[in-house]
């Protein structure tokens, strides 16, 4: 018995969902210490219910699918949007070095996972979705390419288990980035606030000032006409994935979206002074991946993936294990062996495994202790926002080309 719900009854059970999953991470304090996103927690319930359901008396959910990709469109273009190449000087050689220091360690990440994968006699594609795909992609990354997995090369359930790894990462991601900044900050016997240690200020030497984080409560209003031109550039930018998509294909269409968002950005910004009103971009932006995320859930069909459940977790388990390795001895090293390296190894951690939430709630935790980091607070939501992505998408389709 089949159940299928076309797009309107799709939209009112995902916002369902968010609802729930709101109420939840309201609730319960594993899952606010966490930093598990509400579609996330709301999805995760729902898919249970439904493989209950399933299980006890074999009914099946079919939930449209089209509202859901437009919806992923969205969240990546609304990441294009939000690059501004300006940044770039007020990061200067320090956000260049740990781009570069990330790329390595995608290219490690995604070694590991092809290589357990095939030692257990998986397809190698299903280590690149317990790899980089999910890991350092995040949950909208997985949804694409699990998308692709499915209808390009065969991968059943491909989706939902990338839905299933990255949860995992998020939650990963936030157990292990306080820690292991923790650590690092100890060794240089750094005395917390709440002991006499002197705050920085942003006159020390060496600080990057710029707030975006930091001062995140600060209020701004979207009015109706931001929003009407923030769409206006939404839409130019699906129109152009849609039309490279159908004439000239080679690269997934979100990657066609994002680039168009940044080239868009750019283009209005220096070219014709436009004033680009990001909170506007940021609201739809994650509303689209909220919406995309519980959709996804809502689709995940968790009986296909028992099957790879235990191999998959001993991938992700020794994924957890190189991160912490990595972000203890290289990312910390590389970046100057002081404060500012260890809250950037605690900011790896946090969208090596999850997400750039994650990463900036990893930051808070050391810095709320310890003092501020300007130059991390800059660096991380640019890489693990956006020149991650790029840089993922160039090396996943070099793994992939190799393995097929």
């Amino acid at each position: 018995m089949e159940w299928a719900f076309n797009s309107y009854y799709t939209l009112i059970a995902a916002t369902i969902v968010l609802l729930v999953g709101k109420l939840m991470v309201n609730r319960i304090k594993f899952l606010q210490n966490f930093n598990i996103p509400e579609p996330v927690a709301g999805g995760l319930l729902a898919a249970l219910i439904l493989f209950a359901l399933h299980y006890f008396y074999g009914a099946s959910f079919k939930f449209e699918k089209s509202l859901q990709d437009a919806f992923m469109l969205m969240f990546f273009t609304s990441i294009g949007l939000s690059a501004d190449f300006s940044r770039l000087r007020a990061g200067g050689v320090p956000l260049l070095v740990f781009l570069v220091i990330v790329s390595v360690f995608i290219v490690l990440q995604n070694s590991v996972g092809v290589g357990l994968a095939s030692a257990m006699g998986l397809d190698p594609l299903i280590g690149l979705m317990a790899g980089s795909v999910t890991l350092t992609g995040g949950h909208g990354t997985a949804g694409a390419w699990g998308s692709v997995f499915e209808h390009q090369y065969g991968i059943t359930g491909a989706t939902g288990l990338g839905m299933a790894a990255a949860t995992f990462g998020l939650v990963a991601g936030g157990l292990i980035g306080g820690p292991v900044a923790r650590r690092l900050v100890n060794k240089m016997h750094r005395p917390r606030l709440d002991e006499g240690g002197a705050r920085p200020t942003h006159a020390d030497k060496g600080e990057i000032i710029d707030d975006p984080f930091e001062s995140r409560d600060q209020p701004r209003l979207i009015t109706a006409s931001s929003a009407i031109e923030t769409l206006a550039m939404f839409a130019v930018c699906l129109s152009f994935a849609e039309i490279m998509n159908t004439y000239v294909g080679v690269l997934p269409k979100f990657v066609w979206a994002l680039g168009a968002g940044v080239v868009l950005r750019n283009v209005l910004v220096m070219g014709f002074k436009f004033n680009m009103f990001d909170r506007a971009i940021d609201v739809f932006g994650n509303a689209s991946l909220s919406l995309f995320l519980a959709m996804a859930l809502l689709n995940l069909k968790l009986w296909e993936l028992s099957g790879m459940a235990a191999p998959v977790m001993v991938i992700l388990a020794v994924q957890t294990l190189v991160m912490v390795l990595y972000a203890s001895f290289v990312t910390y090293t590389f970046m100057g062996r002081n404060y500012d390296a260890a809250v950037l190894a605690a900011g790896h951690c946090g969208f090596g495994m999850g997400a750039t939430p994650t990463a900036v709630a990893n930051m808070q935790s050391v810095t709320e202790h310890f003092g501020p980091s300007h130059k991390a607070f800059l660096i991380v939501p640019m890489v693990g926002a956006f020149f991650i992505d790029l840089v993922n998408v160039a090396i996943l389709k070099i793994f992939i080309n190799f393995l097929h």
